[in-house]
């Protein structure tokens, strides 16, 4: 279900310290089953799963709610600590080619590309030269010339510890492209220049049986005609016996976007890019201040500045100090 899009042309509340959430917000958040979480920029920060996120989000297992991750990662390049999360059910990967049971990491769902998209894929990408990945199986692959590259010197646009950590080089990366073509989750392509950037995102745009979107301010990806998350998660509301409306999202970047619209409540982070904060319903703090774990705590548990009262005076000073910086 899309809500209406009239209402999203009003400004976008900042979910901020001494904000009270139901005078705000025109909507019921206690018919909430479900918590929708992008990963990196979103429920992450720099240094990964913070305790007390994932014990935000543990509580709002015990209460009921389902947690879902929806990442543009490939399963293998999943956080461990993210897999630990008590209670976790339902992990969907790369923009949504996959639902894998958080337990076992068997794919419960797929949606590849068409193989006659990864055709004119490898029409295209070889001849334009830019640095690609491929997501099949469950792991990424990079060639193994940008692979050696990037160890030997880094990268101005691309993240080369995380790619070093979590991608499979190998020799000759269309070759097994076009070997597995029948089963490709996702295309990630790389630029170091926005406007080949763009000029390469209009250019898949207008083809047939995929759709194109973006990470990265770096990055265009492709996937299936039908893949996204917002699709993946609304197979996953279905196995659950719940529609989207009752799914509160959180993201910060393009592959987020449709999840962030076509759910109940959209919540864009802080540090989101503009096109999704426009989206959204309302805008937390960013992913380093722990924004997933204040918007929770503040609309779902009602906790005053997103904090239990438990919590000592000096740290709830803190969050509602960031809470105001976040809102100006």
């Amino acid at each position: 279900m899309t809500r209406d899009q009239n209402i999203r042309k009003r400004a976008v509340p900042q979910l901020c310290a001494g904000l009270d959430s139901n005078a705000a917000f025109d909507f019921d958040f206690h018919t909430l089953r479900v918590i929708a979480l992008d990963l990196d920029g979103t429920t992450l920060t720099r240094s990964g799963l913070t305790r007390r996120t994932k014990e935000t989000l543990e509580e709002a297992i015990r209460r009921g709610i389902h947690v879902v991750i929806a990442t543009g990662r490939v399963y293998a390049a999943l956080p461990e600590r993210v897999k630990q999360i008590v209670g976790l059910q339902y992990i969907i990967t790369s923009n949504g080619a996959h639902i894998s049971d958080a337990a076992t990491g068997e794919f419960l769902y797929s949606d590849y590309l068409h193989p006659a998209a990864v055709e004119a894929a490898l029409d295209i990408l070889p001849q334009a030269g830019h640095p690609v990945e491929v997501f099949t199986g469950g792991k990424a692959y990079i060639d193994r010339s940008v692979y050696d590259d990037l160890a030997r010197n880094g990268s101005d646009f691309m993240s080369a510890n995380y790619v070093l950590r979590t991608r499979i080089p190998v020799d000759g990366i269309y070759d097994l492209l076009r070997e597995h073509r029948a089963c490709i989750e996702n295309i990630n392509i790389h630029f170091a220049s926005q406007a080949d950037r763009m000029a390469m995102w209009a250019r898949l745009a207008a083809m047939p049986h995929m759709t194109v979107t973006s990470s990265t301010l770096h990055n265009v990806e492709i996937g299936g005609e039908t893949t996204s998350k917002a699709s993946a998660l609304a197979e996953v509301c279905r196995r659950l016996g719940f529609g989207l409306e009752r799914v509160i999202a959180f993201g910060d970047s393009p592959n987020d976007k449709a999840m962030i619209t076509e759910c109940g409540f959209g919540v864009a982070m802080g540090n989101a890019t503009d096109d999704v904060k426009e989206a959204a319903d309302c805008v937390t703090l960013s992913n380093e201040d722990e924004g997933v774990a204040y918007a929770i705590r503040t609309l779902l548990f009602q906790e005053k500045d997103g904090i239990a009262p438990t919590i000592p005076p000096r740290r709830r000073l803190r969050t509602w100090l960031r809470g105001r910086c976040a809102g100006k």
